[in-house]
């Protein structure tokens, strides 16, 4: 065991140093252009590591200089999760390859990993702190250690998935890649207005770059935002804002070009879009129920826990107070694919049953 805790050790620390020195390059690359008003090398490398961080979706609370008015960073982009993802993911097969022949179960490995990088990186949010920037550490295990515990899940001896797991990731597999397209026709539609948000920001050929890559990055949460808002509940971007079909009301937003793709008004027209989730709680049923009653039921709840789960990432705030309400309402989301899924699979069941008869 004392072997496994050492190279488990040693991984762990290629994990968070292949993550980090990219991040330290580009928080250089940063700090080098814009300039700091300190001159304090230190900056750059706690740049890197609040980079980090933020891609464990790790919350940070801020001093805004130069009143050190408070804020609040919670809207994180779901996509910046892959990273350390892949890079757990990668460094964990390496880890068995080299420890092959000297644990006798996986688990206990992938428990030791996940543990120790939690650990680690719980440390670094803990030593990170400044007067203008503090990482929440003590949030840090939670998103941690499911993020490095579902990482290493994913290699070696895996868990067989229950058949409601299965059915459930087929389900949300097709609702968020039928978001994830549907954003991609607005994106295109859009292209004029995204370009002019850019061309505004000015950002050069360095700051373009990032600007892309995080644009890119907060594509996942675009499309939980779509998925809202076709279902009928919609999105906030900011604070007393709500874009839905039926109501819109837009203040002051970021200068994000990803924002470009927000309609300009309401769209009655796009309540069209429950449909589809109503006919997402009949193909449930129809996957799952061979499998009995309790298979769809299971899926249904496991589909609504795992919608939750999304638009719990895909919201927050963002450093100011008039921006605190970002993304989707966690409860409407939960209500309406509910009520919609629920409506389509009452249904199904309602007229299988009564062609059994």
């Amino acid at each position: 065991m004392q072997r496994v805790l050492a190279v488990s050790l040693s991984h762990v620390i290629r994990s968070i140093a292949f993550l980090v020195l990219p991040f330290s390059f580009i928080a250089l690359i940063a700090w080098a252009t814009a300039g700091s008003a300190t001159g304090n090398t230190t900056d750059p490398i706690r740049g890197a590591i609040w980079i980090f961080l933020g891609a464990h979706h790790i919350p940070f609370q801020l001093a805004l200089p130069p009143t050190g008015l408070a804020g609040y960073l919670t809207f994180l982009p779901i996509g910046g999760i892959l990273l350390p993802f892949f890079v757990i993911r990668s460094n964990f097969d390496r880890l068995l390859e080299k420890l092959k022949g000297d644990y006798r179960d996986v688990n206990s490995v992938r428990i030791a990993f996940s543990i120790i990088y939690t650990l680690l990186v719980t440390l670094l949010a803990f030593l990170s702190n400044s007067t203008a920037v503090t990482p929440q550490w003590y949030l840090a295990p939670f998103s941690t250690f499911f993020i490095a515990l579902f990482a290493t899940i994913s290699i070696g001896h895996r868990l067989a998935p229950s058949r409601a797991s299965r059915v459930t990731t087929r389900i949300c597999a097709i609702l968020f890649g039928a978001s994830f397209i549907a954003l991609a026709i607005s994106i295109f539609l859009n292209v004029a207005q995204i370009k002019n948000i850019t061309t505004s920001l000015q950002p050069g050929i360095f700051g373009g770059l990032l600007l892309l890559l995080l644009n890119i990055l907060y594509l996942p949460n675009a499309a939980v935002a779509l998925a809202a808002y076709f279902s009928g509940t919609g999105l906030a971007v900011g604070t007393g804002t709500l874009i839905s079909p039926l109501w819109y009301h837009l203040g002051q937003m970021p200068s994000l070009p990803l924002l470009g793709v927000l309609p300009v008004s309401r769209q009655p027209l796009a309540l069209i879009g429950v449909i589809f989730f109503i006919a997402l709680g009949v193909l449930l049923v129809r996957i799952s129920l061979e499998y009995g009653i309790q298979t769809v039921l299971q899926s249904f709840i496991f589909v609504i826990v795992s919608a939750i789960l999304c638009a719990y990432l895909a919201s927050g705030s963002l450093i100011t107070s008039e921006m605190g309400a970002m993304g989707v309402s966690i409860w409407k989301f939960a209500l309406s694919l509910t009520v919609e899924i629920g409506i389509g699979v009452a249904a199904t069941l309602l007229i299988l049953n009564k062609t059994a008869k």
